[in-house]
């Protein structure tokens, strides 16, 4: 009798147990499948697909299930209430992508709320994860790219420059970094312009900047048709021709490359991937890619997707499935890895994104095609955003 019921006890924890453990675990991501970003949001479901080719789609037993959410543009209301049906409805684990940064500083709350680790992809404005214990980052901060943007001007011997930026969170961002940066460097920026997020003629700006002569420009876009029709804008100006430089982070999408063409051959930008990165990972991924959609177009957007799947699939595995989020983000907090852009790492402090930036120029490969080529490397660079010097400066 006793045995009977030791036995029954052992049985009901062990039912419990598993209960407790998910069969499917599910991850809710955010993205622009529709509007005018929605090259960003395909891209991002062909990257899930390919990460999922290459590494299976379970981890420790537990099948992973994506849900995807459409969220167009820029709506930080609608974020959250997406955010809000993912946990409440979906019963999601995870949260992952969010575009842009006020759309990620309205899920925030939620992630904090809900104990929900929440993986942004895209949105790189320095400050965001400081409004979640339960946020981290696998794309890039604009101070920790364009700090190196700023040097490689100065070991270019520019002295002068304008800044253009996109007048929100990571425009601000990278114009504060890049002049802190130039200045302390002995260069002069000569003049800070700021646009509206949804300008489209930047005619009148590169006319200005014309005037003005500078060595080089510095340009930050918020990505899409904004920044096309800056580039275009920098050509139909005549900038290059004068011998005024363009330097800028990911403004050479490999997206817009095609339509742009032979203006683009030459603008120089900072960045932490290029698909022609030389590693025997991203070439997996990109074969990856091209089987699961030929015709999807991959850039740097695509890596943060990818190594925002490899953290999440850590967290499973780290809390075999079981929603736990204080013991998820501890297994990722330090954790280094390779990923296809290179050698990365979760700072176990600020939960920001450890990687190399590369200093890229637009160049043609060998069948005619116009690449960000790497021609330098600046190795494992923090989020340069949380220094005190540049805090300061905002």
């Amino acid at each position: 009798m006793i045995r009977n019921l030791l036995a029954g006890a052992i049985a009901l924890s062990f039912a419990l147990a598993t209960a407790a453990r998910a069969d499917t675990v599910k991850v809710g991501i955010i993205a622009p499948l529709s509007g005018p970003y929605s090259v960003g949001g395909k891209m991002w479901e062909t990257t899930v697909k390919a990460f999922q080719k290459i590494n299976g789609t379970s981890v420790g037993g537990h099948q992973v299930e994506v849900v995807w959410k459409d969220l167009a543009d820029i709506n930080p209301a609608q974020a959250k209430a997406l955010a809000q049906e993912l946990v409440v409805k979906d019963k999601v684990q995870y949260i992952g992508g969010l575009f842009f940064t006020p759309d990620a500083l309205a899920v925030a709350a939620i992630a904090q709320e809900a104990k929900v680790p929440s993986v942004i992809f895209n949105a790189a404005t320095s400050s965001i994860l400081d409004k979640s214990d339960f946020l981290l980052r696998t794309s890039y901060t604009l101070p920790q790219v364009t700090v190196p943007a700023a040097k490689y001007a100065l070991d270019k011997k520019v002295k002068t420059a304008v800044t253009l930026v996109s007048d929100y969170g990571p425009g601000l961002d990278a114009e504060t970094a890049f002049v802190r940066t130039f200045a302390a460097g002995g260069g002069q920026v000569v003049e800070k312009i700021r646009v509206p997020l949804k300008t489209t003629d930047f005619g009148p700006f590169m006319q200005k900047v014309k005037t003005v002569k500078p060595d080089a420009i510095f340009v930050f876009g918020p990505g899409g048709p904004p920044t096309y029709a800056i580039i275009k804008a920098y050509s139909e100006a005549g900038l290059k021709q004068a011998g005024i430089r363009f330097i800028g982070t990911g403004e050479t999408s490999e997206v817009d490359l095609p339509g742009i063409g032979d203006a683009a051959l030459g603008l120089e930008t900072a960045l932490h991937y290029s698909p022609v990165h030389p590693s025997a990972r991203n070439q997996q991924f990109i074969k990856a890619a091209a089987e699961i959609s030929p015709s999807t177009i991959i850039n740097a957007t695509a890596v943060g997707a990818y190594d925002g799947m490899t953290v999440i699939y850590k967290m499973i595995e780290a809390t075999d499935g079981r929603p736990d989020g204080a013991k998820a983000l501890a297994a990722v907090k330090g954790w280094q890895w390779e990923s296809p852009r290179g050698p990365v790492k979760i700072d176990a402090v600020s939960r920001e994104l450890v990687q190399n930036v590369y200093v890229r120029v637009v160049e043609k490969d060998a069948a005619g095609k116009l690449v960000n080529r790497e021609i330098l490397t600046f190795d494992m660079q923090p989020d340069h955003g949380r220094s005190p010097e540049l805090r300061a400066a905002k």
